[in-house]
């Protein structure tokens, strides 16, 4: 396998934008040579077949959707209250419309994983870790709720940003007054995080 690590970064990328346009049977090594501009057959010489290369884009992905250290410091140097939840579930949606590309294609891989038996494996020990960190960074932040909220949360988000990144217009209005996403993120946290400096143990 080749081993230039900034060609193989670009081809994984490339292999992101072809994920989310073309969808899983779109995925060919000579659709990803042509998204990063390179010659039929370079991605050949970086991947061992497409299973490696779903593998590949799964870890990037979780780079591209991470949170900024920056904005992660500065939001945990507030009080842990729901309002500091409600501010981690505007940066998560703020990343995820941001990215919008990157987040199509994480919907793509789980399509796949449907399909592909190997890939359900992996990928589902991937999107547990991020939950069981998730529930980890909440109880040890001194967040309010506890594992459970965490997880409905979890789901209520998921949910969210399936609507608003495929089919915005399914939420329009669909609650007068209530923005999209920004004030449905609002409702989603006061129905699901405990309020209350008793809450943290919940």
């Amino acid at each position: 396998m080749a081993g230039n690590p900034e060609r193989r970064a670009a081809l994984v990328d490339a292999g992101v934008e072809v994920l989310a346009r073309e969808g899983a049977r779109g995925l060919t090594f000579r659709a990803v040579d042509a998204a990063a501009a390179v010659p039929v057959g370079t991605a050949s010489n970086y991947f061992t077949g497409r299973d490696d290369l779903l593998r590949q884009i799964d870890a990037r992905l979780h780079v591209r959707l991470a949170p900024d250290p920056e904005v992660l410091g500065a939001l945990m140097a507030r009080p842990r209250d729901r309002a500091l939840v409600t501010a981690f579930m505007h940066d998560l949606t703020a990343r995820a419309t941001r990215d919008r590309t990157g987040y199509l294609a994480l919907l793509e891989m789980r399509l796949e994983a449907t399909r592909r038996p190997e890939l359900r494996a992996s990928f589902t020990t991937s999107v547990r870790g991020d939950l069981q960190e998730g529930m980890d960074f909440h109880r040890e932040a001194g967040l309010p709720g506890g594992d459970a909220t965490v997880v409905v949360l979890y789901l209520a988000m998921l949910g969210m940003l399936l609507e608003h990144l495929t089919l915005p217009d399914v939420l329009n209005d669909v609650l007068p007054g209530v923005t999209v996403p920004e004030g449905l993120v609002e409702q989603i946290v006061a129905m699901v995080v405990p309020d209350g400096p008793e809450a943290a143990s919940k």
